[in-house]
């Protein structure tokens, strides 16, 4: 049985008397505590919901407890009442459970005379992956559940795996359930063992291991007397004495991403952020990231007025002693250690979608307070974290963890995860439905990325454009099989001819016998195909020309990534809009009629989707339309948008 000491009781009743005779100065005490985030994981039935409840009850807060601090025996404090608070507040944490409301990160909010805590309580089923990686994202110490008749599992090693990966630097082997052992020391000693042998395997050192009773208290709080073999701390006296990452984080070099320019009037210019790491002082030199200017930090600016230091954890305002281009998604550093800044990587990556991950996509891709466009190529390997075995695959589907290469549009300022957190995770967004379908981890940026530079060439774009008289332009045909892309885009191209414009048509199929003749029809190789057309269609569009595309082209994601590579303007899209049953009707290859008959796979319309333009600059109801009406309205529009440019 658990049993308070002189101390705790003592603790509690001083900060009790604290509040009753200085509130302020109670608050002034409260606030300055340090902060403590921490994961609870376990598996099914290994008692985590007790455990968190016995945490929440045996380090209520004054403010709960000061009654009974107050007219308690100073040996006896609030053990009735707790244990009363105890039994309620696990029956709550049970029904939640029950009802499946933990299926999202729960988050608790206790504290001790020392310091305060979140605990992030989360689901461990693997299905529940991306949640578990939420609650842990943030977290400084993960609590590893493990129940002492059964000792580690599958599910153990991977939570514990998971929190390796997610940098989560001290680890808690909670051993529940001693009482339902006997308190048997042997039996504790070989889990210890056994784990600590696999934590080793896979990385993780500087494990601390406790026997605890959830339902009982022992060694939560308060020592056990039924294990005093054991020497070591109780969990919270742990907790209350772990260093958290906000401290680490002091002694490195200083960041801040800035979150926003703030101008309150003309003579004011300053920029706002959480410091990410290190310190900051008037006088420090600091370096832009990342166009690499440089500068020195005049004030530090917060609401309270100027501080003479700043330090990781804290939202300042800096003005700089120069008149310097920096905004929102830049990084503020210390000038003589900035951090990379890069534009291709190697990252873990999580997958939180139910649509699998297509490599070769444009996503969002949000790193600190930066937002650029991201391609995720195909993964290197999925990692099995039940086994830790690296597995081959072409996708990643909802849950799977694994190594990608991803390369942006701009350089992104960043660190190693291991490093840094701020600068080193970041999320995937679905550029549609700006749905979060990743989170990752950079690892680190490829060489050939720092190798590989943007060549200079003499002749520009506007130049190729100016000696063929024209304005360069992209106009993308889309449509279902069948819809008469090719046919429409044929007669525009003779008719830009016959007007001496300068042109070239991509058809889908022709770009298939040569540049796109490894890929198949998945959506993966969907995806890369008009990637791969993309790309091509800017390089003939620098050359000065007019370019034609007649392509199905599904999905909307990889269309809105093409006309993201163009200037302003230059992207026409062209729904040449047919009715599935014309387009069948028109079949003179006979494709639909394979596809009916399950001799075709991943046909587009039959058993693949396509998803017609939204926001179109031409619609041709081909219904409605002959070939050569539609193909003249198409030439119009483009002969209109040369007026405008002045081709």
């Amino acid at each position: 049985m658990a049993t308070a000491t002189g101390t705790d009781a003592g603790a509690s009743y001083r900060a009790a008397g604290l509040v009753a005779e200085d509130i302020d100065a109670f608050l002034e005490q409260h606030r300055h505590k340090s902060l403590l985030r921490f994961i609870a994981c376990g598996s099914v039935d290994d008692g985590k919901s007790t455990l968190i409840g016995r945490l929440l009850v045996d380090s209520r807060t004054v403010f709960d407890d000061q009654m009974a601090a107050l007219e308690a025996d100073s040996r006896q404090v609030g053990t009735q009442g707790g244990a009363i608070d105890f039994a309620l507040l696990v029956d709550g944490l049970a029904a939640e459970r029950e009802q499946g409301i933990t299926i999202d990160v729960a988050y608790r909010f206790f504290s001790t005379e020392t310091r305060k805590f979140i605990v992030a309580d989360t689901p461990g089923h693997e299905q529940y992956t991306r949640n578990m990686v939420t609650g842990a994202s943030t977290a400084d110490l993960a609590v590893i559940l493990v129940d002492a008749r059964k000792g580690v599992l599958t599910q153990t090693r991977r939570h514990s795996h998971l929190v390796h990966l997610l940098g989560v630097r001290h680890l808690v082997l909670a051993v529940n359930k001693m009482d339902l052992i006997g308190f048997d020391r042997a039996r504790y000693e070989a889990i210890v063992a056994e784990y600590r042998g696999f934590a080793e395997g896979i990385g993780i050192d500087g494990v601390t291991a406790i026997p605890v009773s959830g339902l009982g208290g022992d060694n939560v709080a308060t020592r056990s007397e039924a294990m005093p073999w054991y020497d070591g701390p109780t969990l919270i006296a742990h907790l209350d004495a772990v260093e958290v990452d906000a401290v680490r984080d002091q002694g490195r070099p200083f960041r801040m991403p800035v979150q926003w320019v703030s101008r309150p009037d003309p003579q004011f210019r300053g920029f706002a952020g959480l410091v990410a790491s290190g310190t900051v002082r008037p006088g420090d030199p600091v370096r832009v990231l990342p166009s690499g200017r440089t500068s020195t930090v005049a004030r530090i600016v917060t609401l309270d007025g100027d501080l003479p230091v700043a330090v990781a954890g804290q939202s300042v305002t800096l003005t700089l002693a120069d008149e310097v281009d920096c905004s929102r998604g830049d990084v503020l550093a210390a000038a003589g250690a900035p951090p990379e800044a890069a534009d291709q990587f190697e990252a873990s990556l999580v997958w939180m979608a139910d649509e699998a991950m297509l490599p070769g996509r444009s996503y969002w891709l949000k790193l600190a307070t930066q937002t650029v466009t991201a391609q995720v190529h195909a993964p290197k390997y999925q990692v099995n974290v039940n086994t830790l075995e690296h597995l081959a695959a072409k996708t990643l589907e909802l849950n799977a963890i694994g190594v990608v290469t991803l390369s942006t549009d701009r350089p992104v300022v960043f660190e190693p995860y291991g490093d840094s957190r701020t600068l080193g995770g970041f999320v995937l967004i679905d550029r549609i439905s700006n749905a979060t379908v990743a989170a990752g981890m950079i690892r680190f940026a490829l060489r050939r990325a720092q190798n590989v530079h943007w060549q200079a060439i003499d002749i520009s774009r506007e130049s190729h454009a100016l000696q063929k008289g024209q304005s360069p332009a992209l106009v993308w045909f889309t449509g279902l099989s069948g819809a008469g892309k090719s046919t429409i885009a044929n007669l525009v191209q003779r008719r830009l001819h016959a007007l001496g414009r300068h042109s070239f048509l991509l058809d889908g199929d022709n770009v298939r016998h040569g540049l796109n003749r490894d890929l198949g029809f998945t959506d993966a190789d969907r995806v890369e195909n008009i990637r791969r057309v993309g790309e091509v269609a800017k390089l003939m569009t620098d050359a000065g020309l007019i370019v034609l595309t007649a392509f199905i082209s599904p999905f909307r994601a990889e269309r809105r990534m093409v006309r993201d590579m163009m200037p302003a303007g230059e992207f026409i899209e062209v729904h040449v809009d047919a009715t599935l049953a014309d387009a069948e009707r028109r079949d003179v290859k006979g494709l639909y009629a394979k596809a009916r008959a399950g001799l075709l796979n991943n046909f587009t319309g039959i058993d693949s989707p396509y998803e017609p333009p939204e926001h179109a600059e031409l619609r041709l109801d081909t219904a409605a339309l002959t070939p050569e009406q539609a193909a003249e309205r198409v030439v119009e529009r483009v002969l209109r948008a040369q007026d405008r440019a002045g081709g």
